[in-house]
């Protein structure tokens, strides 16, 4: 097996430009990079892992922890992280939450016994309290899609709220009223704060949420087929809906349609996320913009920033929703 120092003497160059050149830790002339690479492509040299980890103390890790790895929303915030950190030579580590407290918990456990360089954390179940806690410790952190002010320089955040009050508002400049509402899990901050923007949207035009009109979901697209349901059979009138995320919409529009309801003439649909499905479900989905892969993106960017010393990572920690209007909302009559 080849050496480092054969790799440096076919390069002509000192140790310590290969050991930069491996790292890409310290800038390196292009010609001397060229060189070094070719030599260890010539030598068939790999770089011990652990060896670089002892000696560097860094393992060029990142742990990720999200609440799901199903869906488009996960999925569009992973590619967002992972192919920041390609691009920077870093690789990730991913396990799952599944929005449980021992779960979490044990998820940041287990990343960090992996000597993970720093986490990305989009968790729900722990506390503040308990990420406080963690911050105080020796691993760094930022948090995704939560926002902590003691430790608000490393959040990376949404305005939910005003994602929520932009859904309904557009439905109300639309002439619609009556409108029936399908929420994420209550216990969540985010849909908590959507249906607060919902609520303020309908004071602006001195209305308030009638309970009846009101569904708990899930974020999936079961929690929007079954909201669909359980609003129809309550007998009261309603020519809007606003669903908490684009899944649960996606469910509401399919049981419509299997009720014979017709999408968007006798019933408009608002979704929040904009998720890749959104554009191709049938009518367009008129929805909020939820921009996680940028956000997903910008996590990276702090790790880039915070721990490996990357200053010319500008990080961008709250993110402004806007509004998509498609085909899936149609003015009252």
């Amino acid at each position: 097996m080849a050496t480092i120092y054969e790799v440096s003497k076919l390069a002509g160059v000192s140790l310590t430009t290969v050991s930069r050149v491996m790292n890409n830790n310290t800038p390196v002339k292009e010609s001397t990079r060229r060189k070094v690479l070719d030599a260890m492509a010539q030598l068939d040299y790999r770089p011990n892992s652990i060896a670089q980890s002892l000696a560097s103390n860094r393992s060029n890790s990142i742990g990720v922890l999200v609440s799901e790895l199903h869906g488009p929303f996960y999925g569009a915030m992973l590619t967002g992280i992972e192919a920041e950190f390609r691009a920077a030579g870093k690789h990730v580590i991913i396990t799952a939450g599944h929005s449980d407290l021992a779960t979490e918990q044990d998820g940041i456990d287990f990343l960090q016994s992996r000597n993970c360089d720093a986490l990305i954390l989009h968790v729900e179940a722990v506390s503040d309290d308990y990420l406080l806690q963690l911050a105080a410790g020796d691993t760094p952190f930022v948090l995704l899609n939560r926002h902590i002010p003691a430790i608000a320089d490393r959040c990376i955040s949404l305005n939910n709220e005003l994602g929520g009050y932009l859904a309904t508002r557009h439905l109300l400049q639309q002439g619609h009223r009556q409108i029936a509402y399908i929420a994420g899990p209550m216990w969540k901050t985010d849909a908590r704060d959507r249906y607060h923007g919902h609520q303020r949207a309908l004071a602006e035009y001195q209305l308030t949420a009638d309970p009846a009109l009101f569904f708990e979901g899930d974020f999936r697209e079961t929690g929007g087929s079954k909201g669909l349901e359980s609003l129809l059979k309550t007998g009261k009138a309603f020519s809007a809906l606003v669903c908490a995320n684009d899944e649960m919409a996606s469910g509401a529009i399919t049981a419509a349609r299997e009720l014979g309801l017709n999408i968007p003439q006798q019933l408009s649909v608002m979704g929040y996320d904009n998720v890749n499905f959104a554009y191709y479900t049938y009518p367009k989905l008129s929805t909020i913009d939820y921009p996680i892969s940028a956000m997903g993106q910008m996590a990276a960017r702090w790790v880039l920033r915070e721990v490996y010393q990357q200053e010319s990572n500008e990080v961008q920690q709250l993110f402004e929703p806007a509004l998509i209007s498609r085909d899936s909302v149609l003015a009252a009559t």
